[in-house]
């Protein structure tokens, strides 16, 4: 009968071990008994980037690249983008069911009444210069938020877990919203708890003169749809990030922070405004042969932008959603010029043995970033578009990590490959170079 373990003989010492297999994996601490001597530390597994780690247990978001499938606590991203509202997948997310009729009203209430900052805050984020970029303007003032809430330390408090997931949600939208006003150099708009969780962001990056601001309703339902795509994406970049610096029990805003600054990089966050670079270089569509042939030959180090994905090999379920949420935007706001090549570079690639080959198919960077510059945003504020929602996320994945009995503070190993020990030389006595 088949037994759930994994048999390694060491060929250096002809020993064999048998390593439990649980969940399709074994701890790695099991390798540790491999040794060649008994002032061996033991083998450990060398693995950069953590292509092949798993450095938790979640029940959260649920990711099959090769099928193209992604769930939230079990439901497929596509039914809660048809039929959920952002708040509602926030709900989910952080407490692990869909709300019913009262819970979602209690929830949006306490969301919509923890909208305001502190003063002081404003002040805060005066000090920046007026070219400052927004997204480090939101990682330094979410990170600030911690000596506002000192309560927050307190993490093995559910209650006052509780209270900051809620103000961390509540307020990014404000704080993004206010750094995007500083930018352009515009006085803060306060929240407005009469309006829905985007409905009241937009209001305060566009309300200017008026008392009131009205959203269109697709552009209100398109962003919301946006968030719920990027509510969360499993352990990423940015959400070991928050895992790694709240594993030394920090606050949750300092967390948060760290998760922002990954979120920063063009890797994670910017790469739609990299998409967008690489549509306006092609400049046309009778220019992306050209450009093709140059991808596929390494030439000038072009690159496919928004195409291919860590994880997902094949169509990415997220992509999809937003290519229809982008007709229904263009439909209100024009058509951004850049679709038509966007369109046909995609018809090219999806049928080019070249790419198909290499599982290369359009993620959800691919159109977001022309959604988002339709909508009138600046490619300075893409990432902070995403670290909105995906606050949601980097606070359900630090909760599950703070209840997580197995969890201690994050250290990974390292292999040196540095000089051997060495006596100190003298200054005199060091040779010129």
């Amino acid at each position: 009968m088949p037994k759930d373990t994994l048999t390694i003989t060491d060929n250096r010492t002809g020993k064999t071990y048998e390593v439990p297999v649980e969940n399709g994996c074994i701890r790695t601490t099991s390798l540790r008994q491999i040794k060649v001597g008994d002032d061996d530390f033991g083998l450990m597994g060398y693995d950069p980037a953590f292509l092949n780690t798993a450095n938790c247990k979640s029940a959260i978001t649920y990711i099959d690249g090769d099928k193209g499938i992604l769930e939230y606590r079990g439901y497929p991203i596509e039914q809660l983008a048809e039929k959920s509202s952002f708040l509602e997948v926030a709900h989910l997310l952080i407490n692990g069911e869909l709300p019913n009729p009262k819970e979602l009203e209690q929830f949006t209430h306490l969301v919509t009444h923890h909208t305001y900052v502190h003063e002081n805050i404003k002040a805060f984020m005066d000090g920046f210069r007026y070219d400052a970029h927004p997204m480090s303007m939101l990682a330094s003032t979410v990170a600030a938020l911690s000596s506002f809430y000192p309560d927050a330390k307190s993490i093995k408090d559910e209650q006052s877990r509780s209270i900051q997931i809620t103000r961390l949600i509540a307020k990014m939208p404000t704080i993004a919203a206010f750094s995007f006003r500083h930018s352009m150099g515009l006085p803060y708009i306060y929240p407005d708890n009469d309006l829905s969780y985007v409905a009241n962001f937009l209001a305060m990056i566009r309300r200017i003169g008026t008392a009131t601001y009205k959203a269109h309703p697709t552009l209100e339902h398109a962003l919301d749809v946006l968030f719920i795509l990027h509510a969360d994406h499993e352990q990423n970049c940015s959400t070991t990030s928050v895992r790694t610096v709240g594993s030394s029990e920090v606050d949750p805003y300092s967390a948060v922070s760290a998760g922002i600054g990954a979120l920063y990089g063009p890797l994670h966050g910017g790469a739609n405004e990299a998409v967008l670079r690489m549509l306006r270089e092609i400049g046309h569509v009778s220019k992306i042969p050209e450009f093709i042939k140059s991808v596929k030959s390494g030439e000038g180090e072009k690159k496919l932008m928004g195409f291919g994905h860590r994880v997902y090999k094949s169509y990415d379920p997220r992509a999809k959603v937003i290519k229809r949420v982008a007709d229904e935007v263009f439909e209100v706001t024009g058509k951004n010029p850049l679709l038509d090549i966007a369109l046909e570079l995609e018809r090219i690639a999806l049928q080019d043995e070249y790419f198909v080959k290499r599982k290369l198919y359009p993620n959800v960077d691919f159109y977001s970033g022309l959604i988002y510059e339709a909508m009138g945003f600046p490619v300075e504020m893409f990432p902070v578009l995403f670290a909105i929602p995906r606050t949601v996320g980097w606070c359900a994945q630090w909760e599950e990590m703070v209840k997580d009995p197995e969890q201690k503070i994050a250290r990974p190993r390292q292999v040196f490959v540095g000089s051997k020990r060495r006596d100190y030389i003298p200054m005199d006595k060091r040779a010129a170079k």
